[in-house]
């Protein structure tokens, strides 16, 4: 896993103010997050050996973030400390709806490096998969991308934040990731249902080459893409308490399934699941489930996914 690693500042509120306002909020939690910590936690807790590579500061909310990683089993011996920089911070509001905005500040996460990448190379030339996302330096990402690809080991990138992709990141992605946002903004079409998804699945293939992809459409699922085949996966319905990280839960339970041989729209169907059990918990990464949390919650919805019970039949 090679990304970001935060310290989330959430506030829960019944609504976001305008602009100039003053609003009061319910409660306020301090929570490690990440899009790249999310991810490694999520791939851990799902039963994968994740090892983390980035970087946070020297400062108290450094040793919180990497405890939480540890208490999530993440291996973080690569990732480096920071004498200069901050942790970094994301600042959160959560409205009644559950749905939230975020204010980044990068912190220690901008000076993740090219030669980072280069020390931790056994690390990656020994792994099963590689993820990656967009809260680190794009030369780290594209270095970490290369180096995996020349391994042929496979590249999962979530495109988020969009704004900080290149061309070369979606050249040496194997499978790409993206919500209907970051689809946009990528694509040019706007994704509102199954065909249009289907549209820019199809001009990543022809335009990006990018020839899979999981388009996620939040409660209308996702749209999986490969080599001109497709798959409608429908969402898990709940109701949602907290959606943060829970791209970053469906990115990682979708590495793990597909690192154990699912294929795409399987592996897919398996991360609907996680991610739909992640957005009716609190916490980026305290949020996310263990699979044995995952086999009961299938258990209690009557949900059956071949990969859950090969899983649960090897514990």
């Amino acid at each position: 896993m090679v990304g970001s690693i935060n310290m989330d500042i959430v506030a829960f509120a019944d609504q976001y103010p305008n602009r100039g306002d003053t609003v009061f909020g319910k409660e306020l939690l301090f929570s490690p997050g990440g899009k790249g910590a999310n991810q490694a936690a999520a791939c851990a807790k799902l039963g994968k050996e994740a090892v983390m590579i980035g970087c946070v500061g020297g400062d108290p909310f450094g040793d919180r973030v990497l405890d939480a990683l540890k208490l999530s089993g993440v291996d973080v011996h690569a990732v480096r400390r920071s004498a200069s920089a901050s942790t970094g911070t994301v600042l959160v509001t959560l409205d009644g709806s559950a749905e939230n905005t975020m204010l980044v500040v990068k912190g220690a996460n901008e000076e993740l490096s090219d030669g980072d990448i280069d020390a931790c190379g056994d690390v990656l030339r020994s792994s099963e998969a590689l993820l990656v996302q967009m809260e680190v330096p794009a030369t780290a990402v594209v270095r970490a991308m290369v180096i995996a690809r020349e391994c042929g080991i496979p590249v999962i990138l979530d495109p988020a934040p969009v704004q900080g992709i290149v061309p070369e990141m979606l050249r040496y992605a194997d499978i790409v990731v993206p919500n209907r946002q970051e689809t946009a903004h990528i694509t040019g079409i706007s994704v509102t249902d199954v065909p249009s998804a289907l549209a820019a699945a199809r001009w990543m293939e022809e335009k990006a080459g990018v020839s899979r992809s999981v388009i996620k459409m939040a409660e209308n699922g996702s749209l999986v893409y490969a080599h001109g085949e497709w798959e409608h996966v429908a969402a898990v319905p709940v109701q949602p308490v907290d959606t943060v990280a829970a791209g970053d839960c469906f990115a990682g339970a979708l590495a793990c399934a597909l690192a154990d041989g699912q294929s795409l729209p399987g592996a897919a169907r398996f991360a609907a699941i996680v991610s739909a059990l992640k957005v009716t918990r609190r916490g980026a990464q305290s949020g996310i489930p263990t699979l044995a949390e995952v086999r009961q919650f299938c258990a209690m919805r009557g949900l059956r996914h071949e990969y859950v019970e090969i899983k649960g039949g090897r514990g």
